[in-house]
């Protein structure tokens, strides 16, 4: 496998990741989201990685199959003064877990970190590799 390869395995590794942190960021940002209806109540999404077979070179890397949102159902409230309460007196919020989305949070950024970290040794091993011709 040509050096060059792994920049584009750490690439995408780095794109899957930010896609990560965009989604546990809108996964918090509707922590506390209040719907009328279960159906229309915020469910958590997660991104869905698979590993990406490279063409002629053979290179892998990640590559996104897309978000999955969650089966989990929503957390009832009774709050029948609540303006989107339903006939009930009920109102749905989100499924978002905090502790789970911090805890991939963190994860995802020591990923991003980890895959920055491969580019940046690459990077000099392919320069000491070019000095070595002088």
């Amino acid at each position: 496998m040509p050096l060059t390869t792994i920049f584009d395995i750490a690439g995408s590794a780095m794109s899957a990741q930010s896609l990560r942190l965009n989604t546990t960021a809108s996964n918090l940002a509707n922590v506390n989201t209040i719907s009328g209806d279960a159906a229309t109540a915020y469910r958590s999404r997660q991104p869905l990685f698979r590993v990406a077979e490279g063409g002629d070179a053979g290179s892998t890397g990640v590559r996104v199959e897309g978000i999955v949102e969650s089966t989990a159902q929503p957390t009832v409230l009774h709050l029948p003064d609540h303006p989107q309460a339903d006939a009930d007196g009920n109102v749905f919020m989100s499924n978002v877990n905090v502790v789970e989305e911090m805890v991939n949070m963190i994860a995802a950024s020591r990923a991003y970190q980890d895959s920055v970290e491969v580019a940046k040794v690459s990077k000099e091993l392919l320069l000491r590799t070019l000095s070595l011709g002088q």
